[in-house]
């Protein structure tokens, strides 16, 4: 069981954070800059963004990446899944089967609350809100 966010999700929660505010246009090296990453990886890091409708991606020399209006929507939950896949992925977190089919594990009660906590918390938290890594 691993309980942790891909560099990708992290990156991707940043990047909203980094175009924010709304009027924030930012070219990929840029943004790499920001993010501390390449900006080969930062286009793979956008990709699901621009694709989910968060990021729009302007070509052109007084081009770049800016938030739409939908991003003020995008909860810190919603870009994780947005890059990694939906969270609940209906695997037992103890034994190698589908959670609650006939029995259930002796972890499933408390990761059912730990799960339901953290996605809770995630969910109500806006992308946008989120403070930049190395930002006070």
């Amino acid at each position: 069981m691993r309980l942790e966010v891909t560099r990708r999700a992290e990156l991707a929660v940043q990047a909203i954070a980094a175009l924010s505010p709304m009027d924030t246009r930012l070219k990929a090296p840029e943004l790499g800059e920001a993010l501390d990453a390449t900006p080969g990886f930062v286009a793979q890091v956008v990709g699901p963004l621009v694709k989910a409708g968060w990021v729009r991606s302007t070509p052109g020399p007084t081009g770049g990446y800016s938030l739409t209006d939908s991003a003020a929507r995008a909860s810190v939950l919603d870009v994780i899944e947005a890059i990694d896949g939906p969270t609940a992925n209906g695997r037992c977190v103890a034994e190698a089967r589908a959670c609650g089919l006939g029995r259930t594990c002796a972890l499933h009660e408390a990761w059912t609350h730990a799960r339901t906590t953290l996605t809770t918390t995630l969910a109500a938290t806006p992308a946008v809100d989120v403070h930049r890594r190395g930002a006070a």
